[in-house]
């Protein structure tokens, strides 16, 4: 058998517990992709490793990002650009360190 030890499995399942996801409240087939009802308000939920169960409430898209992903409000990695060989089409490379 090609079988995964039941302590891989648990510690893979036990990664996910606390994981966040924005389900917007949608009337008909139910909930399709985020970007198509921008301002439809959403519920949070949260995985306890059985369910999602209701954890917060966001009134918009934009909201329930700020929730979902509050790291991303920090500035960038600064960072030197690669530098770019020649030419002026899409496809250059970066020029290997000499």
């Amino acid at each position: 058998m090609d079988d995964e030890p039941l302590s891989q499995w648990a510690e893979r399942r036990a990664e996910r517990v606390g994981q966040l996801r924005a389900v917007p409240f949608v009337s008909g087939e139910g909930p399709r992709g985020a970007h198509l009802n921008p301002d439809a308000p959403r519920a949070i939920q949260r995985w306890n490793g059985h369910m999602w169960e209701p954890y917060a409430f966001a009134a918009n898209l934009a909201e329930a990002q700020r929730v979902l992903f509050p790291d991303t409000g920090t500035a960038p990695s600064s960072g030197p650009a690669p530098k770019l060989g020649p030419g002026s089409g899409r496809h250059r490379k970066p020029r290997s360190p000499r």
